[in-house]
C-alpha cells in the first residue's frame, strides 16, 4: 500500500507543476486565431470536423460532444476511415482540428493532406513544437508537457490534458460567439441532473 502510495504522490507532484507551466505559455492568441478561423467558416455555412489518433481520438470525440453542446456543430472524422472514404463528410471551406501528441503521426498525415487537397482549414494541436502538423496546420494549438508522470515518460497521460485544456479554451471563445444563453442551452441539454437543474432556475424566474 504504501508503494501504491508512493507512486500517486509521484504522479501528482509532477502533474501540479507540468499543468502550471503548460497554462502559464498557453499562447492565448493563438487560441483566439483558432476561433476567428472556425466563425469564419461557420459564417460561409461550413462544419468543423475533429480527428486524432491513438489516445487523442478519445479527446476528439469529447471535445466535439462539447463543441456541439454549446453552438458550434462538430463532427468525428476516424483518422483511419478517413482515407477511406469518410473524408466525403469534409467540404470545401471546413474546418478540421487535428489532434496528435507528436504531430508526426503517419496516419494522421495522410488524412491532413487528403483534407487540405478537399480545401478545408486545419487546426493543429500537438505537443510537436517543431513537428509536421505545425507547418501543415492553417492555425497551430501547441499542447505540450515535458512529463507524463511515470517512469516510462511515454504512455500520454498530461499531455492528453495540455490537449483538452487548449480546445476547451478554444470552446469558450465559441460559446461566447454563440451568446449561448440557458434557455437555448437547455433545448440542446434538457435531460439528465444538468437539464433538471436548468429546468428548476427556469421555473425560479418565472
Amino acid at each position: 500500500m504504501e508503494i501504491a502510495t508512493n507512486k500517486l504522490d509521484a504522479y501528482i507532484e509532477v502533474l501540479q507543476p507540468e499543468i502550471n507551466q503548460y497554462i502559464s505559455q498557453l499562447d492565448k492568441e493563438k487560441v483566439v486565431e483558432a476561433c476567428e478561423v472556425i466563425s469564419e467558416s461557420k459564417r460561409n455555412h461550413g462544419r468543423v470536423h475533429i480527428t486524432g489518433v491513438g489516445k487523442p481520438s478519445h479527446v476528439a470525440e469529447y471535445i466535439a460532444a462539447l463543441n456541439s453542446s454549446v453552438g458550434t456543430p462538430t463532427y468525428y472524422l476516424d483518422t483511419t476511415e478517413a482515407i477511406h472514404g469518410s473524408a466525403g463528410q469534409v467540404l470545401p471551406g471546413d474546418v478540421v482540428i487535428a489532434i496528435s501528441n507528436s504531430g508526426q503521426t503517419e496516419e494522421l498525415k495522410r488524412t491532413v493532406e487528403s483534407m487540405k487537397r478537399l480545401d478545408a482549414k486545419i487546426i493543429g494541436v500537438s505537443g510537436g513544437e517543431n513537428s509536421w502538423l505545425k507547418d501543415h496546420s492553417t492555425v497551430f494549438l501547441l499542447a505540450g508537457v515535458n512529463q507524463e508522470g511515470d517512469d516510462l515518460n511515454k504512455p500520454p497521460r498530461i499531455s492528453i490534458i495540455a490537449e483538452i485544456i487548449v480546445l476547451q479554451c478554444l470552446s469558450i471563445l465559441l460559446q461566447q460567439e454563440e451568446q449561448l444563453d440557458l434557455d437555448k442551452y437547455y433545448q440542446w441539454h434538457p435531460g439528465g441532473a444538468l437539464g433538471e437543474s436548468i429546468k428548476n432556475l427556469k421555473e425560479c424566474d418565472l
